[in-house]
């Protein structure tokens, strides 16, 4: 695609994300169970098209995580219709009164939920990330420019095509098939990241060195997160079982997530105790471990060194710190985590409350494995990624993470004039109660 064509398809999106905004609540949800329809129907074209995609990269040598990022089945196609399921099955995140307030008699004060416009969304791998984006955009009236890994190019495709053609079936004329596109190349990225005339939200999946770049090349707003580096804290009040147990799915369940654990962290008062056992059921899921001097002491295990306690590893190794408290496993957490998702396993509600309220992330859990950090086990029905920004929006980033707000005043012929002077009218200021518009079929 060349400059021109990309610039004159960005702009029809910009005017057609403002006709999607306006599409009743209903046909966002009839379209989006259609979609889920017509994924299922065609799922052997998808298929097929995902396979060639993945001979492709085979034969180019892509890491083993990226492969399995990248393969999508008929489970990933399941649990995709299951969000978009979800997703139609929501409230409406737009037109939603927020707050409302008397400002003086018949002058009345509301913020409003609207879609935030046009977001560019650029990931690579996963094609289920375009399922989950594209579907989250149409509930929440946001147009949505796409870039895939070009080792999902076909895959992509095909997925792109399904959308257009709901969309030309069930949009309005003034939508149509224009509130979604796909661009393929670099230098279409390039061009994108400039403009921020029609794009207000860049939404970045990827690599740390590959999330970084994006941020350091464009002034529009980036929503992401740069590392998924993620504990689980095993307490002195630990129960042996199920700290074994969540660390085991935290770790091995898709150690190639973002949400997957790097580092285990145990109290020296357990260690002896709990290391032995966690070591074999590690060891069985085929986990690489590396250990401080006080963890080798007790198992057999690699050195761990500095930088291991600050590495994203995506894969089957973990490291292992023992520590003497509950505030040194929360220092080493603040220090080397990546603000994305830890927990703790332990019996004292009090230790949970205070391991929650002073590890800096944006997923705190209590006797849980991280994994359950994602937008469809939040129930936001799916997600558009993990933010580890304080600012908008933090966490697993569903609906409510794809939209601003606006004020809105009525009056009737009220000037600023008569509330200034000698005489000047005073405002009221009252609260009103709220009324949601919109909240559902």
């Amino acid at each position: 695609m060349n400059t021109m064509q990309l610039e004159h398809d960005i702009q029809v999106l910009y005017q057609a994300q403002k006709s999607l905004a306006m599409v009743p609540l209903e046909v966002r949800n009839a379209f989006l169970k259609r979609l889920a329809e017509e994924l299922e129907r065609r799922s052997e074209e998808i298929f097929l098209a995902n396979a060639a995609d993945l001979l492709e990269a085979q034969q180019a040598g892509l890491a083993t995580p990226l492969l399995k990022r990248l393969k999508f089945d008929i489970a990933k196609l399941k649990s995709a219709c299951e969000g978009i399921l979800q997703i139609s099955g929501l409230p409406d995140p737009i037109h939603r009164v927020l707050e409302q307030r008397e400002l003086d008699e018949g002058l009345i004060l509301t913020r409003e939920s609207c879609p935030i416009g046009v977001i560019g969304m650029i990931f690579e791998s996963r094609p289920d990330a375009l399922i989950q984006i594209a579907s989250l955009c149409m509930k929440s009236g946001n147009g949505i420019v796409l870039k895939g890994g070009s080792e999902a190019l076909q895959t992509n495709r095909a997925l792109t095509a399904i959308y257009k053609d709901v969309s030309r079936a069930m949009l309005p004329e003034a939508v149509g098939a224009a509130w979604i596109t796909l661009i393929e190349t670099r230098e279409s990225v390039a061009q994108l990241l400039k403009m921020g005339e029609y794009i207000d939200l860049i939404i970045p999946r990827g690599s740390k060195q590959f999330v970084q770049y994006i941020m350091d090349n464009t002034s529009i707003a980036v929503l992401g997160h740069a590392d998924g580096i993620c504990h689980c804290y095993i307490d002195q009040s630990a129960d042996m079982q199920k700290a074994i147990r969540v660390s085991v799915d935290a770790k091995c369940q898709y150690p190639a997530a973002c949400n997957a654990i790097e580092t285990i962290l145990i109290h020296s008062d357990r260690a002896a105790e709990i290391l032995p056992e966690l070591s074999q059921a590690l060891q069985r899921e085929g986990v690489e471990i590396r250990g401080d001097e006080q963890v080798s002491s007790i198992i057999s295990c690699l050195p761990a060194n500095e930088d291991d306690w600050s590495t994203e590893y995506l894969d089957l190794i973990v490291s292992i710190r023992i520590v003497d408290s509950i505030e040194e496993a929360v220092r080493h957490i603040n220090t080397y985590g990546s603000g994305h998702t830890d927990t703790i396993i332990c019996e004292l509600p009090e230790n949970a409350e205070y391991f929650m309220d002073a590890v800096d992330a944006a997923d705190v859990f209590w006797n849980c494995s991280t994994r359950f950090a994602d937008g469809f086990r939040f129930g936001l029905g799916a997600e558009v990624g993990i933010s580890t920004h304080k600012i908008h929006a933090r966490g697993p980033v569903g609906l409510e993470g794809l939209i601003s707000y606006k004020w809105k005043l009525r009056g009737a012929g009220h000037i600023v004039a008569e509330y200034t002077g000698e005489h000047a009218r005073h405002f009221t200021h009252r609260e009103l109660s709220l009324h949601k518009e919109h909240s559902g079929e």
